[in-house]
């Protein structure tokens, strides 16, 4: 059935085409509508390519977080996102191919009307579950910009739609993703096999809301004046998350274009050589004897030895560790957009804060080993590393392992890994030799589009956040 929704969604594409022949056919006062369901599918599908691609015209995250570096063009890895309009891309995917999407379904399926109360419910459902994606579309936005457009940003008749300020829109999402919470109905159904992460799992969604709703809540961990929302938001939802891996949140491709993970399509299909590992992640893997590094990385220089290009130079492809074939050269290779992993740092990090009375070394430790055993390894490797002296808890130094641990988990996700690090300052990061704005990137700048076509609102969204520049730090990253 799932190929069944991809065939629909490149349908759709070709449907967009500009064919002079068909278009006479078209009777343009009663257009075709796209089902609800599928703009659901279109939505999610959309939102992981952005989010897993390796294109660098699209999203530089797994060079920012120096998970990888780059063999010929540095521009990237030195922070130059201009050039390619990378914010622009991102911008426009956020908001038109899965925020309007979603809105579209969601107007819709509210349409619809039934007598069954089985039905009832599953309609309830299905809308609960469209808001839990923008939730976590919009966090992703606010996190990686500050002030956006938010509520006028979907009424396609307002072109000059104003900036909310970035933590109201926060504490608002907030506030969506208890509701939504709330409104599932675990006894009934939902989407079905639209549902191309969860199959239309109603329990799975609603673990997943928790865990969104945990990691809203750790990311205002700092701004003192929201302790209470941060404290009750995560004893809330804490219980309800994740119970284990196979919970996580996978979005799984097909094997053949154009619906295979777009990393296959940018290390494979491309026939590039454009990313080799960085010498940060293999450096730091390396001092603590990671058993992920195989897993993470091919022996293509010999067995079990390693080397990472530094970061932000040009780095020969031939002369430095490739990412693993297994990842690489897999079409279907799953797309993580939460994970029981990333949920167990959170919860441990709001341990290490006090925010809850949890074991913060039992937490950190469930996180490393699902993590561990996720990508392939053994609780045994899992035990062994956690043993060692580097790698074992410290309460004294929390943020450095937790956040050291969880940028290692991260690999491949690099927004994730790279908001880690901007979180908890862990680990060290090595400055490229030519880094846009003189420093280390805290978030994007707004697109070139925003300065020209809405330009009273962009000037006082930039000035409200303390300039439009890489290195502004963001509402929840200032303390």
């Amino acid at each position: 059935m799932k190929k069944i929704i991809y065939i629909l969604i490149a349908l759709i594409a070709v449907s967009c085409s500009k064919d002079p022949l068909t278009d006479l056919n078209k009777d343009v006062k009663s257009p075709t509508e796209i089902p609800g369901n599928t703009l659901f599918s279109n939505a999610e599908k959309n939102l992981s390519d952005q989010i897993v691609s390796l294109n660098v015209n699209h999203n530089d995250f797994d060079l920012w977080s120096q998970y990888l570096t780059e063999t010929t063009y540095t521009d990237e890895s030195n922070y130059e996102i201009f050039s390619r309009n990378v914010p622009d891309n991102a911008w426009r995917t956020f908001y038109r191919d899965v925020l309007q999407d979603l809105d579209r379904a969601n107007e819709l399926l509210s349409a619809e009307t039934f007598a069954a109360p089985e039905a009832i419910a599953a309609k309830a459902n299905r809308l609960a579950i469209i808001d839990i994606v923008a939730v976590y579309t919009w966090n992703r936005m606010v996190t990686l910009w500050g002030d956006i457009p938010y509520t006028e940003a979907l009424d396609i008749t307002n072109v000059l739609p104003v900036y909310d300020d970035g933590l109201t829109v926060h504490k608002d999402l907030l506030t969506r993703i208890s509701a939504d919470i709330s409104a599932l109905d675990v006894a009934n159904g939902s989407f079905g096999d639209a549902d191309l992460i969860y199959g239309g799992n109603v329990a799975l969604w609603k673990a997943f809301a928790n865990g969104l709703k945990v990691k809203m809540a750790v990311q205002l961990a700092d701004i003192s004046s929201e302790s209470a929302l941060v404290s009750s938001s995560i004893e809330a939802a804490k219980s309800g998350t994740f119970a284990s891996s196979d919970d996580d949140a996978i979005f799984h491709y097909l094997g053949g274009t154009p619906n295979t993970n777009p990393l296959y399509v940018d290390l494979t299909l491309s026939g590039r050589l454009d990313f080799v590992a960085a010498n940060t992640l293999i450096d730091k893997m390396s001092s603590l004897n990671d058993p992920r590094l195989p897993l993470y990385f091919e022996q293509n220089l010999g067995d079990d030895t390693y080397l990472g290009g530094d970061y932000g130079e040009s780095s020969a492809f031939g002369l430095y560790s490739h990412i693993n074939v297994a990842i690489s050269q897999d079409p279907t290779f799953g797309n993580a957009l939460m994970s029981y992993s990333e949920v167990q740092f959170y919860l441990a990090e709001a341990a290490a804060r006090g925010i809850t009375g949890d074991d913060a070394a039992d937490l950190y430790d469930n996180a490393v080993k699902a993590s561990i055993e996720s990508w392939g390894g053994t609780s045994a490797d899992a035990a062994a590393y956690l043993a060692q002296a580097d790698v074992a808890y410290d309460a004294a130094a929390w943020k450095e392992k937790i956040g050291t641990q969880a940028w290692i988990s991260f690999y491949l996700r690099g927004y994730e890994g790279w908001s880690t690090w901007r979180r908890l300052d862990a680990p060290a990061m090595n400055m490229p030799p030519t880094p846009a704005d003189g420093g280390f990137p805290y978030r994007y700048t707004y697109p070139s589009g925003e300065q020209t076509l809405n330009g009273t609102n962009y000037t006082a969204a930039a000035s409200a956040i303390g300039g439009d520049k890489l290195g502004t730090k963001l509402y929840w990253d200032k303390f």
